[in-house]
């Protein structure tokens, strides 16, 4: 059986969650989510706590700060680089102390080289998606940052299995060729998609043995390219997965490579009964022809995207949500 980091019928969060306190925030996902928690990250405090900034604060060599337009590379670090990485530094800090002696999975998340490229501009104002030499200095210096992180994690918490999670919502729009230009008025070349699958190996081959997950919660997952560049679990929104995708997720199953499946809203709504959150996935694992213990097994439950256009309560809810969905798919498979 594939080695998952996991155990059966678990649940956790993608990584985004509302509100400013950090430690209220990781108490939550300790306390909803104790299988599998994750590093909370939450965007409200405003510039460098976003995805994009926090990840870039991490980048080697590569400071940048934050322009009405959005984050552009400059020549040294400034206040936005530092804001950034003391919103990380407090969290890391809160996790080693409120997760202290931990010994299962945690989860930390990273924006992906590809979506980083389409966010973060050049000196001149394009995106650096547009610049294959930029690109490379970005996917390098990503590489280089995340392994430093992971390794930060790991002496924070000793006995914990790190999960990576990879956040590449951009990337289908990348390899489509949907990404604007800084003026809106085109879009930029499509990129190769043996290109896209070489740079996301690098980040995931630097996290050393941090078990790689992919997000990707945007349609047109593609799946094989993730597999192909080492990916060991995909992450995605079950209600943008269209059946003509069976194939592949079926592939990708049969491959022994983990699924995240966000299967809750990730945004306040009422939420159905506890069957009717379960039965999309259900059908999903039937449809394909897999066996229902695989499915306690395999994959992971999870809100559809990142929690931080919720309310407070409905986070702690859809978390809630997530892990009793998890429990009763594996108890319904014994």
């Amino acid at each position: 059986m594939t080695d998952f980091p996991w155990g059966t019928g678990t649940a956790t969060g993608v990584g985004s969650y509302p509100g400013t306190d950090p430690a209220e925030a990781l108490r939550t996902v300790l306390g909803e989510l104790p299988e599998l928690p994750h590093l909370p990250e939450l965007p409200a405090r405003g510039p460098g706590a976003d995805m994009t900034g926090r990840t870039a604060g991490l980048l080697v060599e590569l400071p940048v700060h934050l322009e009405p337009s959005g984050w552009r590379f400059s020549d040294r670090p400034g206040r936005d680089t530092r804001r950034s990485l003391d919103h990380l530094a407090r969290d890391l800090d809160l996790l080693e102390e409120l997760a202290h002696g931990h010994d299962g999975p945690v989860k930390i998340q990273v924006c992906g080289p590809w979506t980083l490229a389409a966010a973060i501009e050049l000196r001149h104002g394009d995106r650096a998606l547009k610049d294959p030499g930029a690109v490379r200095d970005l996917t390098a210096s990503l590489a280089e940052g995340v392994s430093r992180h992971v390794a930060d994690v790991r002496r924070r918490l000793p006995a914990a299995r790190i999960v990576l999670q990879i956040d590449e919502p951009g990337l289908p729009a990348a390899l489509a060729g949907r990404v604007p230009t800084a003026s809106g008025f085109s879009r930029l070349a499509p990129v190769e998609a043996p290109l896209a699958e070489h740079g996301l190996r690098q980040v995931i081959e630097a996290a050393g043995d941090a078990y790689p997950v992919v997000h990707c919660c945007a349609a047109r997952v593609p799946y094989g390219l993730l597999r192909g560049a080492g990916a060991k679990a995909i992450s995605f929104d079950l209600g943008t997965v269209p059946k003509r995708d069976d194939d592949a997720v079926g592939e990708t199953i049969d491959a022994g490579i983990g699924l995240l499946i966000g299967a809750v809203p990730a945004t306040d709504a009422t939420l159905p009964s506890l069957e009717a959150t379960a039965a999309p996935v259900r059908e999903l694992w039937r449809r394909l022809g897999f066996p229902p213990a695989l499915l306690a097994e395999q994959a992971v439950i999870t809100p559809a995207c990142g929690l931080a256009g919720a309310s407070p309560r409905y986070a702690r809810a859809a978390m809630k949500r997530c892990r009793d969905t998890a429990r009763m798919l594996y108890e319904a498979a014994e």
